[in-house]
């Protein structure tokens, strides 16, 4: 639940912040070193074939690590390794020479475009020694590339995941291109560079192998902190813990408790904390509760802790009597907090619905993970910091389906976050207005009917109004209340045939609006009965 323009905005200044980041320092010195050689296209092949091959990349690799069970932390290492190599082949012209001259002859294999390359090497043979470089570069980003990745996961579409994380890599190529244009203009018109420029790739080669080094040493110093601070790393091992783990921040800020009375983190040291941002109507929040209540059942008596934070997306979600319901509706049994002024979310620098952090016993963050997913994962951390052991059923993850676009992704109908409205007229704001459905909505687009008010975060419908959608998703939610606290009867139509005439909304919550044996692409209609609907959002599964 997070704005998709503002993600693939944050993503591009993630990837540019890279640039003063100690992973992006192997990748640098390979970028400028290969951009001195060559037609002057080169180093646009170069920073082209490393935004497009690292975008491909990243949003398949997590399915290959999981089909072929592939182990994170190995791949990290064979990629220290390759990063090694390369430092290896700068130190020697002759090494240097022959792989230049293997880059330029595939760039060269099943194609015409030798007439574009010279024996150097042009904008082909950089876009391949870019996508060469992107591979390998992928799992060292590690730590900061793990939240862009996380993104791809928690996105409805993989349109959007494939925007944000292309925004990540452009972000990340601006500077290395102007890096490779100003290194080719110094070698161009300082001849003292160019006299010395073995002696100067040679350089950058030492520098390569020496941040390789420094990046080993600092994970040797993840795995002594793990020893001393009596984290398990065998039978079970700790699966993708945090590299630094860190001191818990606090939790402060918050309005009111249920289920507890205030809690201190200080004062649970010597168990195990798992910290879970949430917020009550949000589906993707919802589907991990039966893990949350299997995990609090198995584990709580040997020492494991769950604390809810639940920080609101809507107003209506800050009241205390709302989420106490919704706590007992769920059968919650576990502390919760309720963090309305966002202080804990901010010390925790959350930005994700869900979100999980776990806290071994000395009160360090040693594993987070956002979004749904990897329950198998958290489950055997949890073992690990508490040195249980215990049989760990495969989840059913909830992921969507990475060779999909067309899931529909998440609707908002208030005027601060609305897209891909297609009705008659265009969106008034704060005021009520007579709308009309068109003849034609295309899949993703929604449309009003009647007399409907459009606020910041809702859209509120008078009696005899109607909305629709062309979705393609299997089910289809709606987060609404009423205005009036008096019951709204709705009628559900699917591709114009009633599915439901009997949901009656109330309470501000999430609502079940379709549930389809199948993927369908589809119009839904929602005919309203009764004066005072509130109407939020539509998400999908």
């Amino acid at each position: 639940m997070y704005s998709a323009w503002v993600t693939i905005y944050l993503a591009f200044l993630e990837g540019f912040g890279l640039i003063i980041s100690p992973c992006i320092l192997p990748i640098l010195p390979l970028i400028l070193s290969a951009s001195l050689t060559g037609s002057r296209r080169r180093p646009f092949g170069i920073v082209v074939g490393f935004v497009i091959i690292f975008t491909l990349f990243t949003l398949f690799s997590r399915l290959i690590i999981q089909l072929f069970h592939l182990n994170p932390t190995h791949i990290r290492w064979w990629a220290y390794g390759f990063l090694l190599l390369f430092g290896i082949i700068m130190l020697s012209s002759t090494l240097t020479e022959k792989f230049s001259l293997l880059t330029a002859r595939l760039a060269r294999v099943g194609s015409n475009w030798s007439a574009v390359n010279n024996t150097e090497g042009g904008f082909v043979s950089g876009f391949i020694f870019g996508g060469l470089t992107a591979i390998i570069w992928t799992p060292c980003a590690g730590p900061i590339l793990a939240a862009v990745i996380v993104q791809t996961i928690i996105q409805q579409t993989t349109v959007l995941s494939g925007l944000t994380v292309f925004s990540f890599g452009l972000g990340a190529g601006v500077p290395m291109l102007i890096i490779a244009l100003c290194g080719r203009k110094i070698m161009q018109h300082f001849s003292y560079f160019k006299k010395y420029a073995s002696l100067f790739r040679k350089c950058l080669g030492a520098i390569v192998i020496a941040v390789v080094i420094y990046l080993v040493w600092s994970e040797g110093i993840s795995t002594a902190y793990a020893s001393e601070k009596n984290i398990s790393v065998e039978d079970p091992p700790l699966r993708d813990g945090l590299l630094n783990p860190y001191l818990a921040p606090s939790i402060a800020g918050i309005t009111d408790w249920i289920n507890s009375m205030p809690i201190d983190l200080d004062k649970l040291k010597g168990k195990v904390v798992l910290i879970d941002f949430w917020t009550y109507s949000c589906i993707n929040c919802l589907r991990t509760l039966p893990y949350l209540k299997d995990w609090y059942q198995k584990y709580h008596a040997k020492g494991l802790e769950i604390i809810g934070i639940h920080a609101p997306e809507f107003e209506f979600e800050k009241d205390l009597n709302n989420v106490k319901n919704a706590v007992v509706r769920q059968g919650i049994l576990w502390p919760i907090a309720l963090d309305n002024r966002y202080m804990t979310w901010l010390n925790f620098n959350n930005h994700y619905w869900p979100a999980h952090y776990l806290i071994d016993k000395n009160g360090y963050v040693v594993y987070q993970h956002f979004g749904e997913g990897d329950y198998d994962i958290t489950e055997n951390n949890i073992q690990a910091l508490l040195g249980a052991h215990a049989k760990i059923t495969q989840p059913k993850t909830n992921y969507f389906d990475l060779f999909s676009a067309s899931l529909t992704p998440e609707t908002y109908l208030g005027f601060a976050r609305a897209e891909r409205y297609a009705g008659t007229p265009n969106i008034v704001n704060d005021k009520a207005e007579n709308y009309q459905f068109p003849t034609h909505l295309a899949t993703d687009d929604w449309a009003l009917q009647g007399t409907w008010t459009i606020q910041s975060d809702r859209a509120r419908g008078d009696k005899g109004s109607a909305i629709r959608m062309h979705f393609s998703a299997g089910n289809v939610y709606m987060v609404m209340g009423s205005s009036t606290h008096q019951p709204i009867h709705l009628k559900i139509l699917l591709d114009g045939k009633v599915m439901n005439n009997a949901l009656v909304v109330k309470d501000h919550k999430l609502y079940t609006a379709l549930a389809l044996p199948k993927r369908t692409n589809g119009m839904i209609e929602v005919q309203v009965a009764d004066p005072g609907l509130e109407v939020y959002t539509f998400t999908f599964g």
